[in-house]
């Protein structure tokens, strides 16, 4: 069951987003990952106060780690009647997501140093 009490960053966790956006995490996205590493689950609104994100803004960030397949969704009848609360929780543990985006930089590191000598080579062949 979820609690009612809405929980904010610490500075670490602060520290944390601002690092991911260091190498190139949108600042949206880092926020909500960083939110769902601190916490079991959480519904929109939640992250939206918890990240001092509006819910475009969250929901843009949520589109983002769905494709990644780093989030999970289930759905809780709400408290009123209306439409079902989405409830997020993370699919995997945090340092297996920071283990993909890794590997990811990587790649893109080695590509654009590929392209480096490539038109090194080029330079030289004129």
């Amino acid at each position: 069951m979820r609690s009612d009490k809405v929980r904010y960053f610490t500075p670490k966790e602060e520290e944390l987003a601002e690092l991911l956006m260091g190498i190139g995490i949108k600042r949206n996205v880092s926020k909500v990952l960083v939110y769902l590493a601190s916490i079991d689950e959480a519904t929109s609104r939640d992250i939206e106060r918890g990240t001092d994100l509006r819910q475009p803004e969250v929901s843009i960030a949520m589109r983002y780690l769905k494709e990644c397949n780093w989030i999970e969704t289930r759905e809780s009848k709400s408290e009123s009647k209306g439409r079902p609360v989405k409830i997020y929780t993370l699919s995997l543990p945090i340092t297996e997501i920071m283990d993909t985006i890794e590997k990811e930089k990587k790649k893109e590191a080695r590509h654009q140093l590929d392209l480096i000598q490539k038109m090194r080579e080029t330079i030289s062949m004129q």
